[in-house]
């Protein structure tokens, strides 16, 4: 289903929840706006008014009327990483991140990130920075047939990956994953004996994921010192991974350097 039938198909079912059609001169109330899509099978959305029962289900603080989210098949740090930069960038919070066992994503994960806000307009410059930052992310994402790793950085962390991954706020922070898991336990050893940096979160197929086969690990440190160590990662995945037959590919222009 491209974008054009997609955005049709919500106008109609905005029109059939608002009790307008087409040809009805009553104003127009949006309650659910596609706002678009990026790699890893994503897609951004925005309700403008969260049904009551929902919102109770939810348990969202009643100032917030609105929520944008984001699904995707594919990725998960990336997605929490760009959503990072939209939480500093607009008046919202991240209140739900979640990240699940998808079959499309090969040993890793999808991702659900839900946004609220007490504007609408808030909520969806959200969702447009976080798939706009979601496609520069995925360029240090390397993928092949075996497995993929990732390394993802930020000089200043926020709210986000505080919620996803425990980071410190204000602190510089990175995110190594490796799949198989093998891979990013090697990652993680040669990060840490690199440079001089802390362990936020340690995740494996057992614990921490969801039963994805990957080891994730998230440090914090000097912003100099956590970028070495991430680069080292790097350096002996892309080696060990290449070893198990094809070149992993970057899914953009890498941006870690």
């Amino acid at each position: 289903m491209n974008e054009e039938i997609l955005e049709k198909v919500l106008g109609e079912t905005q029109s059939r929840v608002n009790g307008t059609s087409k040809e009805s001169s009553a104003p127009h109330r949006h309650v659910t706006e596609f706002v678009g899509t990026a790699m890893g099978d994503t897609v951004g959305l925005v309700i403008a008014n969260l049904d009551p029962q929902l919102h109770e289900y939810m348990k969202l603080d009643k100032k917030y009327r609105s929520i944008g989210f984001l699904s995707a098949r594919t990725g998960g740090a990336p997605h929490v990483m760009a959503a990072d930069e939209a939480v500093k960038a607009t008046n919202t919070e991240v209140v739900s991140i979640e990240m699940a066992r998808d079959t499309k994503g090969g040993a890793g994960h999808g991702a659900t990130i839900i946004f609220a806000a007490e504007d609408v307009s808030d909520a969806r410059r959200a969702v447009e920075i976080t798939l706009e930052a979601v496609e520069k992310n995925f360029g240090n994402v390397y993928s092949s047939d075996a497995g993929h790793i990732e390394l993802h950085y930020t000089a200043r962390a926020s709210m986000a990956l505080e919620k996803g991954f425990n980071a410190l706020v204000g602190k510089s922070f990175g995110i190594i994953v490796g799949a198989p898991a093998a891979i990013g336990l090697v990652m993680a050893d040669t990060a840490v004996k690199t440079a001089n940096v802390d362990v936020v979160t340690y995740a494996s197929p057992n614990n921490g994921t969801a039963r994805s086969n990957e080891i994730i690990i998230s440090i914090t440190g000097d912003s100099g010192a956590v970028k070495q160590s991430l680069l080292a990662a790097q350096e002996v995945g892309l080696s060990v991974l290449s070893s198990m037959g094809e070149i992993p590919r970057s899914g953009s222009t890498p941006t870690l350097i």
